[in-house]
């Protein structure tokens, strides 16, 4: 079964990912968007593409289920799809709604344009797990939103409302509502105008009094972050962002990514993670076995309840 869906909206490809509860981007999410942008390339129509979410998430990032599996290294990776988008013959927008965060994240900065609506909500939340963004998130937004901001998001991991980074360089266009009418619009001027493929990579990223602000933040993150290694490696990526060319900055990043994912401070907070996700699961099926129980007991003529769709629990888990 397919997790996405394409459509023609006129000369617009529509891509919409379909893999709820989140759009995670396991390795059939990838490979669906690969396969949706080839068809789009393909097809002489076509002037621009447009990937898209759902109203609660244009992607909740990476499936942590996948972490240490052969599906988390499968081609297309993450970056294979990033870097497909990015190098497309056609203007390629992503369309923000809802949680855009870790992988969804930098499968947005991707693509060579961004819209976004009020309400969507977005981060870098891989040091929560001991991690970095592995998939140039630390080199592509601080090209963006400046060195400072994004590593102030990429320590913390906090997620940051669209409204207040809509005058950032991250989106081209903020609406208010209606994102999919506003996102098909804005893709048919993109190309009608033959504006450029903008590729993130090639901007620069600078600060003014790097090696002093780096410095600070180094000593200030090192106070606070005590025995884990993620914060500090947060700084040394968007460090590198602002001091090396992308491709440098980009093995950087990839090589302090899988070098924190063998640390046994992320194995124990992804343990965690995965505990808690389970514990919910546990929680919404006693809470619904119970729930039924008693709606029967109390029903003159005993009959089965759907208090929820098993893909709903196994959804809440994700």
């Amino acid at each position: 079964m397919s997790t996405t869906i394409y459509e023609l909206r006129g000369t617009v490809a529509l891509i919409t990912m379909d893999n709820p509860p989140v759009n995670g981007l396991g390795f059939d999410l990838r490979h669906d968007i690969v396969e949706g942008l080839a068809r789009a390339e393909a097809d002489a129509n076509v002037k621009a593409v447009v990937l898209i979410g759902s109203p609660r998430a244009f992607s909740g990032g990476a499936d942590i289920r996948e972490f240490g599996s052969p599906r988390a290294s499968a081609e297309p990776s993450l970056n294979t799809v990033i870097r497909m988008l990015e190098n497309a013959g056609k203007p390629v927008v992503a369309a923000i709604a809802g949680a855009c965060m870790g992988g969804g994240l930098e499968l947005a900065l991707g693509c060579h344009y961004r819209v976004a609506v009020k309400g969507a909500q977005i981060a870098l939340p891989e040091v929560k797990l001991g991690l970095i963004p592995g998939a140039g998130g630390t080199q592509r937004l601080p090209r963006l939103i400046g060195a400072e901001a994004a590593l102030n998001m990429i320590v913390s991991g906090n997620s940051v409302p669209s409204e207040q980074l809509k005058d950032s360089g991250l989106f081209d266009e903020f609406f208010e509502k209606d994102l999919l009418p506003g996102a098909i619009a804005f893709a048919d001027k993109v190309a009608s105008e033959k504006r450029p493929l903008k590729r993130v990579r090639d901007l620069k990223a600078s600060l003014a009094n790097a090696d002093g602000f780096f410095q600070f933040a180094r000593n200030t993150v090192r106070a606070a972050a005590k025995n884990f290694p993620a914060p500090l490696k947060c700084v040394d990526a968007v460090a590198a962002a602002v001091a090396m060319p992308y491709e440098e900055g980009a093995r950087f990043e990839r090589e302090s990514f899988l070098q924190l994912m063998q640390t046994p401070q992320s194995r124990a907070l992804r343990h965690a993670f995965l505990g808690e996700r389970a514990a919910a699961k546990m929680r919404v099926t006693w809470e619904g076995a119970r729930e039924a129980r008693c709606l029967v007991n109390a029903s003159p003529r005993p009959r089965l309840v759907p208090v929820m769709r098993k893909d709903d629990i196994a959804g809440e888990a994700r």
